[in-house]
Protein backbone atom coordinates (compact mmCIF):
# COMPACT_ATOMS: atom_id res chain seq x y z
CA UNK A 1 0.00 0.00 0.00
CA UNK A 2 1.24 3.60 -0.88
CA UNK A 3 2.07 5.98 2.02
CA UNK A 4 2.92 9.39 1.67
CA UNK A 5 6.73 9.74 1.46
CA UNK A 6 6.64 13.72 2.81
CA UNK A 7 5.34 16.39 4.67
CA UNK A 8 5.92 19.88 4.17
CA UNK A 9 4.69 22.20 6.99
CA UNK A 10 4.83 25.83 6.40
CA UNK A 11 5.48 27.56 10.15
CA UNK A 12 6.25 30.71 8.54
CA UNK A 13 5.43 32.36 5.28
CA UNK A 14 5.74 36.16 5.26
CA UNK A 15 8.86 37.98 4.10
CA UNK A 16 11.12 40.66 5.23
CA UNK A 17 9.29 41.11 9.01
CA UNK A 18 6.41 39.86 10.82
CA UNK A 19 2.84 40.94 10.03
CA UNK A 20 0.56 40.96 12.88
CA UNK A 21 -3.33 42.42 12.57
CA UNK A 22 -6.52 41.18 11.81
CA UNK A 23 -5.90 41.68 7.94
CA UNK A 24 -2.76 39.31 7.75
CA UNK A 25 -4.16 36.35 10.53
CA UNK A 26 -5.59 33.82 7.26
CA UNK A 27 -2.02 33.81 5.50
CA UNK A 28 -0.26 33.92 8.88
CA UNK A 29 2.05 37.08 9.69
CA UNK A 30 5.14 34.59 10.94
CA UNK A 31 8.38 35.04 8.76
CA UNK A 32 10.20 31.96 6.96
CA UNK A 33 10.18 28.39 8.29
CA UNK A 34 9.75 25.53 6.34
CA UNK A 35 9.60 21.95 8.32
CA UNK A 36 9.77 18.76 6.29
CA UNK A 37 9.25 15.16 7.62
CA UNK A 38 9.30 11.73 6.34
CA UNK A 39 6.75 9.48 6.36
CA UNK A 40 4.51 9.49 9.32
CA UNK A 41 7.82 10.61 11.74
CA UNK A 42 8.12 14.15 13.06
CA UNK A 43 9.92 17.22 10.90
CA UNK A 44 13.54 16.22 11.09
CA UNK A 45 14.70 19.09 8.37
CA UNK A 46 13.81 22.61 8.25
CA UNK A 47 14.70 25.15 6.21
CA UNK A 48 15.19 28.84 7.44
CA UNK A 49 14.56 29.69 11.12
CA UNK A 50 12.46 32.88 11.07
CA UNK A 51 10.02 33.81 13.72
CA UNK A 52 7.63 31.04 12.44
CA UNK A 53 9.97 28.54 14.07
CA UNK A 54 8.24 29.18 17.34
CA UNK A 55 4.82 27.35 15.47
CA UNK A 56 7.44 23.98 15.31
CA UNK A 57 7.46 23.57 19.01
CA UNK A 58 3.49 23.10 18.91
CA UNK A 59 3.68 20.85 15.86
CA UNK A 60 6.40 18.63 17.75
CA UNK A 61 3.39 18.43 20.33
CA UNK A 62 6.18 18.72 23.32
CA UNK A 63 8.63 16.60 21.64
CA UNK A 64 12.29 17.48 21.69
CA UNK A 65 13.33 18.90 17.87
CA UNK A 66 16.63 16.42 16.88
CA UNK A 67 17.07 17.24 13.38
CA UNK A 68 18.77 19.61 10.64
CA UNK A 69 17.98 23.78 10.10
CA UNK A 70 19.87 24.85 7.24
CA UNK A 71 19.49 28.80 6.92
CA UNK A 72 18.77 29.69 2.92
CA UNK A 73 20.99 32.96 4.16
CA UNK A 74 21.13 35.09 7.20
CA UNK A 75 19.02 38.17 6.94
CA UNK A 76 16.94 38.83 10.14
CA UNK A 77 13.50 37.55 8.71
CA UNK A 78 14.96 34.36 8.14
CA UNK A 79 16.93 33.66 11.64
CA UNK A 80 14.92 35.35 14.25
CA UNK A 81 13.50 32.33 15.71
CA UNK A 82 16.76 30.62 16.75
CA UNK A 83 16.22 32.37 20.36
CA UNK A 84 12.52 31.47 20.78
CA UNK A 85 12.58 28.00 19.74
CA UNK A 86 11.86 25.89 22.84
CA UNK A 87 11.79 22.38 21.46
CA UNK A 88 15.27 23.24 20.46
CA UNK A 89 16.05 25.05 23.59
CA UNK A 90 16.04 22.01 25.89
CA UNK A 91 18.65 19.66 27.24
CA UNK A 92 17.23 16.66 25.29
CA UNK A 93 17.38 18.38 22.01
CA UNK A 94 19.52 17.81 19.09
CA UNK A 95 20.15 20.12 16.26
CA UNK A 96 22.61 20.39 13.11
CA UNK A 97 22.77 23.67 12.04
CA UNK A 98 24.04 25.18 8.37
CA UNK A 99 24.66 28.15 7.00
CA UNK A 100 26.17 29.17 3.47
CA UNK A 101 29.97 29.37 3.56
CA UNK A 102 31.24 32.56 4.20
CA UNK A 103 34.51 32.22 4.69
CA UNK A 104 34.46 32.64 8.64
CA UNK A 105 33.63 30.63 11.58
CA UNK A 106 30.18 29.76 11.42
CA UNK A 107 29.35 30.46 14.98
CA UNK A 108 31.16 33.73 14.85
CA UNK A 109 29.13 34.94 12.18
CA UNK A 110 25.96 34.07 14.14
CA UNK A 111 27.09 35.46 17.26
CA UNK A 112 27.15 38.44 15.36
CA UNK A 113 23.19 38.18 14.78
CA UNK A 114 22.77 37.09 18.33
CA UNK A 115 24.34 37.81 21.79
CA UNK A 116 25.13 41.34 23.79
CA UNK A 117 24.58 44.15 23.30
CA UNK A 118 21.66 42.96 20.57
CA UNK A 119 20.42 40.30 22.32
CA UNK A 120 20.84 38.65 26.10
CA UNK A 121 22.40 35.57 25.06
CA UNK A 122 24.50 33.62 22.24
CA UNK A 123 23.78 30.39 20.09
CA UNK A 124 25.95 28.31 22.40
CA UNK A 125 23.89 29.37 25.54
CA UNK A 126 21.45 27.33 23.76
CA UNK A 127 20.35 24.00 25.65
CA UNK A 128 20.52 20.71 23.47
CA UNK A 129 23.20 19.62 21.96
CA UNK A 130 24.11 22.00 18.58
CA UNK A 131 26.40 21.56 16.31
CA UNK A 132 27.47 24.91 13.87
CA UNK A 133 28.91 24.21 9.99
CA UNK A 134 28.44 25.93 6.61
CA UNK A 135 27.36 24.32 3.31
CA UNK A 136 28.13 25.12 -0.27
CA UNK A 137 26.87 25.25 -3.71
CA UNK A 138 26.69 21.16 -4.37
CA UNK A 139 24.50 17.89 -2.53
CA UNK A 140 24.63 16.62 0.16
CA UNK A 141 22.99 13.92 2.50
CA UNK A 142 20.32 15.30 5.47
CA UNK A 143 19.02 12.34 7.21
CA UNK A 144 16.77 10.75 4.67
CA UNK A 145 16.93 13.59 2.65
CA UNK A 146 19.54 14.56 -0.68
CA UNK A 147 19.55 18.18 -0.25
CA UNK A 148 21.13 20.52 -3.60
CA UNK A 149 21.84 23.74 -2.66
CA UNK A 150 22.67 26.57 -5.44
CA UNK A 151 24.03 29.61 -5.39
CA UNK A 152 21.20 32.33 -6.43
CA UNK A 153 20.77 36.19 -6.73
CA UNK A 154 19.77 38.27 -3.59
CA UNK A 155 21.64 41.20 -2.39
CA UNK A 156 23.31 41.58 0.89
CA UNK A 157 24.48 38.25 1.48
CA UNK A 158 25.34 34.88 -0.20
CA UNK A 159 22.08 33.83 -0.59
CA UNK A 160 21.11 29.74 -1.71
CA UNK A 161 18.11 27.78 -3.34
CA UNK A 162 17.69 24.15 -2.05
CA UNK A 163 16.19 21.19 -3.72
CA UNK A 164 15.37 18.83 -1.22
CA UNK A 165 14.37 15.14 -2.17
CA UNK A 166 13.67 11.68 -0.53
CA UNK A 167 14.20 9.80 -3.39
CA UNK A 168 10.50 9.80 -4.67
CA UNK A 169 9.76 12.95 -3.99
CA UNK A 170 11.29 16.78 -4.39
CA UNK A 171 10.55 20.06 -3.20
CA UNK A 172 12.30 23.36 -4.30
CA UNK A 173 12.64 26.31 -1.76
CA UNK A 174 13.68 29.58 -3.59
CA UNK A 175 12.33 31.81 -0.64
CA UNK A 176 14.51 35.38 -1.35
CA UNK A 177 15.26 35.14 -5.07
CA UNK A 178 15.70 38.19 -7.28
CA UNK A 179 16.04 36.57 -10.86
CA UNK A 180 15.67 40.32 -12.56
CA UNK A 181 19.55 41.15 -10.91
CA UNK A 182 20.62 38.74 -14.13
CA UNK A 183 18.68 40.05 -16.56
CA UNK A 184 15.24 41.28 -17.65
CA UNK A 185 14.31 37.25 -19.20
CA UNK A 186 11.24 37.31 -22.14
CA UNK A 187 8.93 38.80 -19.88
CA UNK A 188 11.03 41.62 -17.91
CA UNK A 189 10.03 39.75 -14.41
CA UNK A 190 13.89 38.10 -14.58
CA UNK A 191 16.34 35.51 -16.19
CA UNK A 192 14.74 31.60 -15.90
CA UNK A 193 18.71 31.04 -15.09
CA UNK A 194 20.78 27.74 -14.77
CA UNK A 195 20.65 27.63 -11.37
CA UNK A 196 16.81 28.21 -10.54
CA UNK A 197 16.16 25.54 -13.20
CA UNK A 198 18.58 22.87 -11.42
CA UNK A 199 16.57 23.62 -8.26
CA UNK A 200 13.71 23.44 -9.94
CA UNK A 201 13.37 20.81 -12.87
CA UNK A 202 10.38 18.69 -12.43
CA UNK A 203 9.78 19.25 -8.41
CA UNK A 204 6.31 18.11 -6.95
CA UNK A 205 6.58 21.57 -5.31
CA UNK A 206 8.37 24.61 -5.50
CA UNK A 207 7.72 27.69 -2.70
CA UNK A 208 9.28 30.54 -4.54
CA UNK A 209 9.31 34.17 -3.17
CA UNK A 210 6.40 36.23 -4.56
CA UNK A 211 6.59 39.30 -2.42
CA UNK A 212 5.77 41.53 -5.39
CA UNK A 213 3.52 42.18 -8.32
CA UNK A 214 4.05 42.97 -11.61
CA UNK A 215 4.08 46.73 -11.40
CA UNK A 216 5.56 46.89 -8.06
CA UNK A 217 8.59 45.33 -9.20
CA UNK A 218 10.07 48.28 -11.05
CA UNK A 219 10.00 50.31 -7.74
CA UNK A 220 11.56 47.64 -5.74
CA UNK A 221 14.21 46.32 -8.38
CA UNK A 222 16.66 47.19 -6.09
CA UNK A 223 15.29 45.28 -3.09
CA UNK A 224 15.96 41.54 -3.44
CA UNK A 225 12.76 39.53 -4.45
CA UNK A 226 10.63 38.53 -7.39
CA UNK A 227 7.26 39.09 -8.56
CA UNK A 228 4.42 36.29 -7.85
CA UNK A 229 4.28 35.68 -11.79
CA UNK A 230 7.55 34.66 -12.06
CA UNK A 231 7.02 31.94 -10.04
CA UNK A 232 4.03 30.54 -13.21
CA UNK A 233 6.75 31.17 -15.05
CA UNK A 234 9.67 29.20 -13.83
CA UNK A 235 7.35 26.56 -13.24
CA UNK A 236 6.46 26.18 -16.79
CA UNK A 237 9.84 26.28 -17.73
CA UNK A 238 11.12 23.72 -15.43
CA UNK A 239 7.68 21.49 -15.39
CA UNK A 240 7.33 21.99 -11.78
CA UNK A 241 3.37 19.93 -10.93
CA UNK A 242 2.56 22.44 -8.03
CA UNK A 243 3.30 26.22 -6.83
CA UNK A 244 3.21 27.78 -3.26
CA UNK A 245 3.41 31.73 -3.23
CA UNK A 246 5.78 32.54 -0.50
CA UNK A 247 7.32 35.08 1.62
CA UNK A 248 4.57 37.61 1.26
CA UNK A 249 5.28 40.92 1.75
CA UNK A 250 4.65 42.35 5.05
CA UNK A 251 1.86 44.86 4.09
CA UNK A 252 -0.01 42.62 1.80
CA UNK A 253 -3.76 41.53 3.62
CA UNK A 254 -4.93 38.18 3.10
CA UNK A 255 -7.51 39.75 0.57
CA UNK A 256 -4.55 40.67 -1.97
CA UNK A 257 -3.07 37.60 -1.52
CA UNK A 258 -5.85 35.80 -2.27
CA UNK A 259 -6.09 37.97 -5.30
CA UNK A 260 -2.70 37.71 -6.55
CA UNK A 261 -3.20 34.00 -6.31
CA UNK A 262 -6.38 34.26 -8.28
CA UNK A 263 -4.98 36.00 -11.11
CA UNK A 264 -2.17 33.57 -11.61
CA UNK A 265 -4.50 30.94 -11.25
CA UNK A 266 -6.64 32.28 -13.96
CA UNK A 267 -3.83 33.54 -16.60
CA UNK A 268 -2.18 29.68 -16.20
CA UNK A 269 -2.80 25.93 -16.55
CA UNK A 270 -0.04 25.90 -13.44
CA UNK A 271 -1.74 24.49 -10.50
CA UNK A 272 -0.61 27.60 -8.16
CA UNK A 273 -1.71 28.09 -3.84
CA UNK A 274 -0.98 30.35 -1.99
CA UNK A 275 1.75 29.31 1.32
CA UNK A 276 -0.38 29.69 4.60
CA UNK A 277 0.89 29.35 8.24
CA UNK A 278 0.69 26.30 9.77
CA UNK A 279 -0.48 24.84 6.21
CA UNK A 280 0.90 21.24 5.93
CA UNK A 281 0.55 19.43 2.91
CA UNK A 282 1.34 15.72 2.08
CA UNK A 283 3.49 14.43 -1.18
Amino acid sequence: MYSPSVRVHFCGVRGSSPAPGGEFVGVGGQTSCVAIAAGDGPPTLVLDAGSGLRNLTRALDGRPFRGTIILGHLHWDHVMGLPFFAAGDRPDASVDLMLPEQGLDPLDVLTRLMGPPLFPITPTDLRGDWRFSTYTDGVFEVGPFTVTARDIPHPGGRTMGLRVSDGRTSIAYLSDHSPHDIGPGADGLGEVHPAAVDLCRDVDLLIHDAQYTTEELPHRSSWGHAAAPYCITLAKHCGARKVMLYHHDPARTDDQVEAIRAELAASSNVRVEVATENLTITL
